[in-house]
């Protein structure tokens, strides 16, 4: 009864916005015009709503038209629902639509969970008559299983496969005395505001050819390079995580440590790893530890690397890309200091080695020693631009382009006629060679003088 009041009200409001003389006509040469044909979803989880996507309806006639039935195929049983001009319903019947006017109806589709664990297309469409005429709208969404973490919390040691992938809800936490070790070609998604808390140790171990993923749980083209749609990683004071062949995109803030390690091991092990669109940082550290080699990092709204009251910090043969399209950003791509507040300072240790430190700014590295706590800074070897004289020994190079391929389409690479091409210092004796530096990002032997930054040009 609800459904009959709220269409015949529509069916009020339609045909009051046409004259009450204007002609209707019934010629069957007439045809609706729709702005798309089709309509894909791309793939949607199983349980989980799709975004909505409008079609547009035009009566390019000059006289008005009733469309005899809109309806959905699948009728009921569809996944898909329709909207008409703010009406649920999956068939209507004797709209009108004016000359020269138009209506919207609004798709959105929820896939049913079952058995199957490689994405799937589910389809259906949606059907209008008018004047004797049939058109089609197809309707495509691929969905996927999927396994869902609501508010959860791992006590044991566990271990994460690519068979299936998994939807964080809420908070999803890595209790002390916990391990969660994720596996190549897992794919980690997070739905808004979503985030991994690290009280334990996590260990993502990918691959070249399958980089385990986190990022959002929206998978249409327009959310691809959305930043700020969950929160991040965080790692507690108990946590460790020793990241690899890892992509991590989309988030507010990629990972936040605020404290050192309480073992042998590193607070935060980064390695050819990728790091993109972050509303605010790729990195945010508090007196902590960051251990990063062959990463590539780039597009955050603020900083790449914020490392504020000291810490320790090695990072070598990283490009950090200043780059962002987002927002406007102000302050340098990467930021140390040995200064939290007044109450709160400590050494700094920092080592940047062989790195391309670029960006959009005039100064995109600032080092701060406010306090007097011993610190110990070193930075050889990097191609860096500044505005100021602070880096001019140690062979790095200062405000010269380091000639990306295209940095515009995402690709660091370095052209054949960058600057920054046989400029590394050998590395062959540092401690972590043979681990992390021996080859670049994409798994290529590197040979010394090496290009600078996480990709290697012989």
């Amino acid at each position: 009864m609800r459904l009959s009041i709220k269409w015949g009200f529509l069916l009020c409001l339609i045909i009051s916005a046409c004259s009450k003389h204007e002609q209707v006509t019934a010629d069957p040469t007439v045809k609706l015009v729709f702005d798309k044909n089709s309509v894909l979803f791309d793939t949607i989880f199983t349980t989980q709503g799709s975004i909505t996507k409008r079609i547009k309806i035009k009566n390019d006639h000059r006289h008005a038209l009733t469309i005899s039935e809109i309806k959905l195929a699948g009728a009921s049983d569809s996944p898909y629902t329709i909207n008409i001009n703010g009406i649920n319903t999956n068939n209507a019947t004797n709209i009108p639509i004016g000359g020269k006017d138009s209506l919207n109806i609004f798709v959105k589709v929820t896939i049913n969970p079952n058995l199957k664990s490689l994405p799937f297309l589910v389809q259906d469409s949606i059907i209008l008559n008018t004047n004797g005429n049939r058109q089609v709208i197809q309707l495509s969404a691929y969905g996927q299983n999927a396994l869902f973490m609501i508010n959860q919390t791992i006590t044991q040691n566990t271990t994460w496969n690519s068979d299936l992938p998994y939807i964080i809800n809420g908070t999803l936490t890595v209790k002390n005395g916990s391990s969660l070790n994720i596996l190549p070609g897992t794919k980690v998604y997070f739905h808004k505001d979503a985030k991994l808390n690290v009280e334990g140790n996590l260990t993502i171990k990918g691959s070249l050819h399958q980089p385990v993923m986190l990022c959002s749980d929206r998978l249409e083209n327009s959310y691809t390079n959305e930043p700020g749609q969950w929160k991040g990683l965080y790692l507690a004071k108990n946590g460790n995580a020793a990241i690899q062949n890892a992509i991590i995109k989309n988030a507010s803030v990629g990972i936040t440590s605020d404290s050192l390690s309480l073992n042998s091991k590193p607070k935060l092990l980064l390695s050819n790893t990728i790091i993109k669109n972050m509303q605010v940082a790729a990195y945010i550290g508090h007196h902590s530890e960051l251990f990063a080699f062959n990463n590539l990092i780039y597009n955050c709204g603020n900083y790449l690397i914020y490392a504020v009251g000291g810490g320790n910090y090695n990072l070598k043969q990283n490009t950090f890309a200043g780059y962002n399209y987002n927002f406007p950003r102000k302050t340098a791509a990467l930021t140390f200091s040995d200064y939290l507040s007044a109450g709160n300072y400590n050494s700094l240790n920092l080592n940047l080695t062989n790195n391309i430190i670029w960006g959009s700014l005039n100064s995109e590295l600032e080092i701060q020693q406010k306090t007097n706590a011993p610190s110990q800074i070193s930075v050889w070897n990097n191609l860096i631009r500044s505005a100021g004289n602070a880096f001019t020994l140690n062979h790095n190079i200062l405000n010269v382009d380091p000639g990306f391929i295209a940095k515009e389409s995402e690709n660091f690479e370095l052209a054949d006629n960058s600057i920054a091409l046989k400029k590394g210092i050998n590395l062959t004796t540092d401690t972590n060679f043979s681990n992390y530096l021996q080859k670049d990002l994409k798994d290529q032997k590197r040979t010394f003088p090496s290009a600078l930054g996480c990709y290697e040009r012989n």
